[in-house]
């Protein structure tokens, strides 16, 4: 089981969304930013690690918004944490991404996202989630 903590950067009603390279596992997926949860830290400050490697942005990570267990056809399985993010510090740099783009939450459906993270892009696109303001 891998432990990751992603972000919802969101400003009003936009999302930040990431698209992976070509040449990375599950490649031109779109995804929210984050990763890895490394031995002997928390979800938050590995999600803040993360924003910092991938965009180059120090992140106040906000309230946990949902978790999910999923298990890829594969065999393997992610434990996801995502957390709010509606401030940071710096200006967005796209460091490992294709492409990363803000994008309306009603609109989330018309991406192609990593299976994980379907049922959240449903729910954030139907107003089923509870986002702090």
């Amino acid at each position: 089981m891998r432990l990751v903590s992603a972000a919802l950067i969101l400003r009003g009603d936009t999302v930040l969304i990431c698209q992976r390279r070509a040449d990375q596992a599950m490649a031109l997926k779109w995804e929210f930013p984050g990763g890895k949860i490394e031995p002997g830290e928390t979800a938050e400050q590995a999600l803040a690690r993360e924003l910092e490697e991938e965009l180059g942005i120090h992140a106040r990570i906000g309230e946990p918004i949902i978790r999910i267990v999923h298990n890829y056809r594969n065999g393997g399985a992610v434990d996801l944490q995502f957390f709010a993010v509606r401030t940071f510090e710096g200006e967005l740099e796209n460091r490992i991404f294709n492409e990363i783009r803000w994008t309306q939450l009603r609109d989330l459906p018309t991406y192609d996202f990593l299976a994980a993270d379907r049922g959240l892009i449903r729910d954030l696109a139907e107003g089923k989630v509870n986002l702090p303001d």
